[in-house]
């Protein structure tokens, strides 16, 4: 029985085929045209094949592969004003052309940087106006001269890239790739983009004896054999060649005792480099208190880092908004209207969520509340409502997602608590509140130690005072003053400063911590 047709190119070659017998059945039809229909049906049936050959054997689906080495993320950025891991800087070894260096750089954030290695000086010179017109061209950098100069050069320096764009010098494809590799100018979790690598057809057609095609052949055929990396040929326009290296693996039992001792340290747990295991993919996590503030924060660090997340919260208007926020960025959401006081809303708060996605992975209990009052003025009922909401509150939601995972065997408890639960913050006077938080911290040591030889972490994060739209009210102006002195950071903590931790604590990096407070208040504990 045939295949299905699923390709356009399978398309093609089957009306090539008809075409060509319908010619070849036709004496009337000349010999060029002959010759000009078997030459688009051999460049059209040998695309596929060739494809799927070129691809590295044990790689990633291409859409896998493609999604990881184009998932730039401009957000995070060093000290020094690269981005963290994708593409700050780009190196283009090719023609210069102005616009094509300039629509990468376009793609690029502000502090990132774009080397350009072309040949001759009056190419420069015609693009430089071009750039300087750009509010993107100061990020171009262009280096004349022959390519491999420059990366000689730049490997001197100890210069590496997130991604390298090899283009134009085709019979040089081959040594770039080598000399990148060679002397790591390519970062851990960077690409190669490669133009050109189908080269009209040339690379696989059997009678070509063009000079780049074979070039490219050759050239495709060493990428695809080089166990350091994995490729895949896009056929956009003249073919696109992604590149990015695999985790080592060593060849042989002899070179893992000559060279490296091949343990989990080299080549991570489980085969995750350390990022990787910061990973949430296919977890699923809920936060109480989400509507805003550190709430929001982590709802938001958790779905990025690749959880799905359902928003808790009092308001349900506020759960929706957050939620909205959520898909937005294609993270997948819920909302959930619960006061955590309320055993009945706890419940059903986790009903809801297993009811959905069938378990629950990862908890984030942040809800509480905060009143202030002299010791002496202290009310029941506010010692109450406090303990109510950020202790009692806080174990049941710690006791209803317990028994879920407990169940499953894997769970990771993560509960907000407060530098009020080490020291005593002043001048505003809070017994109610320091007490409850220092409560939520023997909690979390308490469960930390008696589950997790069942598979459940608890753990808790205690910030110091965070900077919101109320605590710049001009009633709480002064006592800001006071605090940031009492701070040896010099400002009060911001939300995205605790968004890390959650997500640390989230994922399987943390396995080994358990029964922690986790303190982030810029010092202000240590004074």
């Amino acid at each position: 029985m045939q295949a299905a047709k699923d390709t356009p190119v399978e398309f093609v070659v089957e009306y090539l085929l008809k075409a060509k017998e319908i010619a070849e059945n036709n004496a009337n039809v000349p010999a060029e045209l002959h010759d000009n229909l078997q030459k688009a049906l051999d460049i059209a049936s040998g695309l596929d094949g060739y494809l799927e050959r070129m691809s590295s054997q044990e790689s990633e689906p291409l859409a896998e592969l493609y999604r990881k080495s184009i998932s730039h993320d401009w957000n995070k950025v060093h000290e020094d004003g690269k981005t963290l891991f994708r593409l700050p800087v780009t190196c283009i070894t090719g023609p210069v052309e102005g616009y094509g260096a300039l629509s990468m750089a376009e793609a690029l954030p502000e502090n990132g940087q774009l080397i350009a290695c072309e040949l001759e000086p009056y190419l420069k010179d015609f693009a430089q106006p071009i750039f300087d017109k750009s509010p993107h061209g100061k990020k171009i950098t262009v280096k004349t001269g022959p390519a491999m100069d420059t990366l000689k050069e730049l490997a001197a320096t100890g210069e590496q890239f997130d991604m390298v764009f090899i283009d134009a010098d085709k019979p040089n494809y081959i040594n770039y790739y080598k000399f990148l590799l060679d002397h790591n100018l390519l970062r851990i979790d960077g690409v190669i983009c490669v133009d050109n690598t189908l080269f009209k057809g040339r690379v696989y057609l059997k009678d070509s004896e063009d000079d780049f095609g074979k070039a490219l052949r050759d050239f495709n055929q060493f990428v695809t054999n080089d166990p350091r990396v994995e490729q895949v040929i896009i056929p956009l326009r003249d073919g696109l060649t992604i590149i990015r290296r695999v985790p080592y693996t060593p060849q042989t039992k002899t070179q893992v005792k000559s060279t490296v001792t091949y343990d989990e340290v080299f080549r991570g747990v489980q085969g995750k480099q350390v990022l990787d295991r910061l990973r949430l993919d296919g977890k699923v996590a809920y936060v109480t208190g989400a509507g805003q503030g550190i709430g929001r924060a982590f709802a938001h660090a958790l779905g990025e880092a690749g959880a799905k997340v359902a928003i808790i919260d009092m308001d349900k208007g506020k759960a929706d908004n957050v939620a909205h926020e959520l898909t937005l960025k294609g993270i997948s959401s819920m909302a959930v209207a619960a006061d955590i006081s309320k055993p009945e809303d706890v419940q059903k708060m986790i009903d809801d969520i297993v009811s959905k996605w069938g378990t629950i992975h990862i908890a984030c209990n942040n809800a509480g509340i905060n009143k202030n009052s002299a010791s002496e003025d202290t009310s029941l009922e506010e010692w109450d409502q406090t303990f109510n909401v950020n202790l009692r509150g806080t174990f049941m939601c710690c006791q209803a997602a317990g028994r879920v995972m407990l169940k499953q065997g894997y769970g990771k408890i993560i509960n907000t608590a407060s530098m009020a639960s080490l020291i005593v913050p002043h001048p505003q006077k809070q017994l109610s509140y320091n007490t409850s938080k220092a409560g939520v911290v023997k909690l979390t040591q308490t469960l930390g130690t008696e589950w997790i030889d069942r598979g459940v972490r608890v753990n808790c994060i205690s910030p110091g005072i965070v900077d919101t739209p109320l605590i710049h009210s001009e009633s709480l102006e002064p006592l800001v003053q006071r605090w940031l002195s009492d701070i040896p950071a010099g400002r009060l903590a911001q939300v995205t400063d605790l968004q890390a931790a959650v997500v640390y604590l989230a994922s399987d990096a943390s396995d080994y911590m358990t029964g922690h407070n986790l303190v982030i208040e810029g010092g202000q504990s240590l004074w």
